[in-house]
């Protein structure tokens, strides 16, 4: 964090930037208090980038409405319920809701909503001393009921309140700790994970989408390794996906392997490091990160302790592929996502068939139309796959894979790669072949694409040879 006096400076700038100064004027002069809260304050004093504005008021969401609609480009009241108006000025984007003293039953999550009084009564609230920070506009003043300052210079998580009424109030919050320990670098204190550790079962109340946000907002931070350890450590993934920390495999004392799930948080940090010097400055890849997190959760159910010491894990990719598939679509993802993570976990291993023999260009072509629109990632997972500390065999497995992505950038080139189809098309076929729209023309056109991938490009007219010899066959 940076001193003092660079903090109130850049806190300063802050409130006077145009959307906040303009915002807190007009608050002012129909009389309600505005603060900057939350995300914005913190990352400020943080010397990190401040992307949406988050503001509280003493002013219910009607008066809101009336203060902001004639100066935003939009404005949307989705969140009116709970006392949040959105809107648009230029290109930022603001939250402005009304104080809170939200109450909790105990037993879900949704609160019953309470108006509030005092922003430090809102602060209070709030999940982390660190997030319960606000700046008063237009008089810059920064209000810090419980300590959040001290626990940035100390680079401390711990909640407002007792950490068990705080996560007893909305469980989700422990998951939050995680996603904070890693988003910031700080670590949660020995109260706070010891509630997480205590209460880990409470998180079974939790929506499985809000789950899945916080899952993916973790895995989308710089480091994700320290709070997914966090997560295990806890017992929370146990509860929310059991198969990471199921990758902690016991060792018997006369078979060994490598620690997979060691290797798997390593696999993650290989794979954000491809990620980050192969598109730098670009947005984080959930896709890729679910799939080097996830990619050997199937050896669990696979391990096998074969005589001489020997433990065999064999098809953990397609066993992987299937429980991945299952545990995105428990936790609402997208199928999108779904199918992409899936198809990276069932591929994973298909490379090391290639730095062990010459593959043909047929094999090639196959290993690019089976990973489709994945192939980039896949470039990506199975080279970070490699964490071997044998530097001859990292350095094999490297070459290798230089020497596949040079065979694939060529034939590419070549032959128009990334469009593999048959050189017919199902109008030629049933032309050629006098058929009508049924079960023979997707065989002949199987039997055209098997060709196209064995032996590349074949033109038209021996195509035609080709098939018409094909059919005389059958």
């Amino acid at each position: 964090m940076q001193s003092v006096a660079d903090s109130l400076v850049r806190l300063g700038d802050l409130a006077r930037s145009a959307t906040v100064s303009r915002l807190s004027a007009a608050f002012a002069v129909a009389g309600y208090e505005l603060a900057l809260v939350g995300g914005p304050v913190r990352d400020a004093l943080l010397e990190r980038t401040v992307n949406d504005l988050d503001f509280t008021t003493n002013a219910r969401p009607d008066d809101i409405l009336k203060v902001v609609s004639p100066l935003a480009d939009a404005v949307w009241d989705i969140g009116r319920q709970f006392g949040t108006i959105g809107a648009r000025f230029g290109d930022d984007t603001v939250e402005i809701t009304t104080y809170r003293t939200d109450s909790y039953d105990g037993t879900t999550r949704k609160p019953d909503v309470e108006f509030g009084d005092t922003l430090e009564g809102d602060l209070l609230r709030r999940d982390f001393t660190v997030n319960a920070l606000a700046l008063r506009v237009p008089e810059v003043i920064l209000v810090d009921p419980s300590g959040g300052i001290e626990h940035m210079l100390s680079r401390t998580i711990t909640t407002p309140s007792s950490p068990e009424i705080s996560f007893g109030d909305d469980p989700l919050r422990m998951m939050r700790a995680a996603r904070f320990s890693s988003q910031l670098g700080f670590t949660v204190d020995d109260a706070t994970e010891q509630a997480m550790s205590d209460m880990a079962d409470r998180i079974e109340i939790v929506s499985a989408e809000r789950v899945r946000d916080e899952i993916a907002k973790l895995l989308l931070t710089d480091e994700p390794r320290r709070g997914i350890e966090l997560l295990v450590s806890t017992g929370l993934a146990d509860r929310v996906i059991p198969e990471i920390p199921a990758l902690r495999l016991e060792v018997d004392e006369h078979h060994h392997h490598k620690d997979v799930y060691q290797h798997s948080l390593t696999v993650l940090d290989q794979a954000i490091g491809y990620e980050k010097s192969r598109h730098p400055g670009e947005a984080p890849d959930l896709i890729l990160r679910l799939a080097a997190i996830l990619h050997d959760i199937g050896k669990p159910a696979t391990r096998r302790l074969e005589p001489g010491g020997v433990v065999s894990f064999y098809h953990h990719d397609v066993v992987g592929a299937k429980l991945a598939k299952k545990r995105l679509t428990a936790l609402r993802f997208d199928k999108a996502t779904i199918d992409a993570v899936s198809t990276l976990i069932e591929l994973h291993l298909r490379f090391f068939g290639y730095s062990e023999g010459h593959w043909t260009d047929s094999a090639v072509r196959r290993y690019v139309r089976d990973a489709g629109d994945q192939l980039e990632r896949l470039h990506m997972l199975t080279r970070a796959d490699v964490t071997t500390r044998n530097r001859r065999k990292a350095d094999q497995l490297g070459f290798a894979y230089d020497d596949l992505e040079a065979r694939i950038r060529e034939l590419k080139e070549r032959e128009e790669l990334d469009a593999v189809r048959p050189d017919l098309d199902g109008e030629q076929v049933m032309r050629i072949l006098d058929l009508r729209p049924g079960p023979e023309v997707g065989r002949a056109m199987r039997y055209l694409l098997e060709l196209r991938l064995d032996e590349g490009p074949l033109g038209e007219d021996e195509a035609t040879r080709r098939l018409l010899a094909w059919w005389d066959q059958r």
